[in-house]
Formats: structure tokens, C-alpha cells, sequence
């Protein structure tokens, strides 16, 4: 499959917002507080203040990454395109013009968890959730660049 990394456009809201909202469908641990058009929504917020790069293969756009500052706050991809490396690739590109990134992930999400650890992120705390929309259990991960970790 040929991907492409691109910024995204205000038309890729709904591609976005279909693979977020996909997910929380797939997961029967992560609850549904948002309907389909909330998602899309919320997904033309994010690429509203420049924050998402598509991944877009001939079929569309199959996954996506918005980083806010240093901050990985969305990272997802559709069922059908995980496992090829588009997920490395976004998050690879996020790194490059970065020395750091932090980010959450659910603890109950064992794949992203695992994956960010095979990239260099460390945990640094846990919550019980009460800081996020959904309630679950998270923890914080960050990564320097190496050399970096001391700012």
C-alpha cells in the first residue's frame, strides 16, 4: 500500500472522524460518548488549528496523527490499515522536528501502550482516569530525542 503524509484539510474531517469514532465501536472497554457528527466535529476542530497529518493511501485517507505542540493527542488508523507501519510513519514524522513529545494512553489499550514503548516513550505517571472525558485509567508517556532528556 502506497501512504502519503500530508496536512490535513478541512475535508478530511469526515475520514478522520470516521477512524475515531471507529474506534471507540471496536473497543468494547472504551465507552461511545460521541455521536458520529460530534466526532467529525470534533475532528474539523482539530484540523481547524493545524494540528492533524493525514496518512492517505489510494483508498483515502487511512489514518491520521494531531499533535498539539509536543503533545500527541490523537493517534488512530482504520482497522484495515494497521500493521503496515503508516502508524510508525506518522508518528516517525512527528518526531522529526520535535526533541520531545509527550502523550496518554488508556491503560486498558495494550497495543498503543506497546507500541509507544517500542518507540522510546517511558511512562512517567498513571491516573485513574478522572481527568479524561471517558474515566478510564491512563497513563503519560513522553519520549526525548536522544541526547535530549535533559532539555
Amino acid at each position: 500500500m502506497t501512504v502519503i503524509l500530508r496536512p490535513a484539510r478541512s475535508t478530511d474531517a469526515g475520514a478522520t472522524g470516521e477512524i475515531l469514532h471507529g474506534f471507540a465501536r471496536e473497543h468494547d472497554w472504551m465507552p461511545e460518548l460521541h455521536s458520529h457528527a460530534e466526532t467529525i466535529a470534533f475532528c474539523g476542530r482539530m484540523i481547524d488549528q493545524d494540528w492533524v497529518t493525514v496518512a492517505e493511501s489510494d483508498d483515502g485517507v487511512v489514518g491520521f496523527l494531531a499533535l498539539n505542540g509536543v503533545e500527541v493527542h490523537s493517534l488512530y488508523l482504520s482497522a484495515p490499515a494497521r500493521g503496515q507501519g503508516i502508524g510508525q510513519r506518522l508518528l516517525d514524522h512527528a518526531k522529526a522536528e520535535r526533541s520531545h513529545l509527550s502523550l496518554f494512553a488508556f491503560q486498558a489499550n495494550g497495543g498503543a501502550r506497546r507500541f509507544y514503548e517500542r518507540n522510546g516513550f517511558a511512562e512517567v505517571a498513571r491516573s485513574d482516569g478522572s481527568d479524561n472525558d471517558e474515566n478510564l485509567p491512563d497513563i503519560k508517556y513522553v519520549w526525548y530525542r536522544e541526547g535530549n532528556a535533559d532539555g
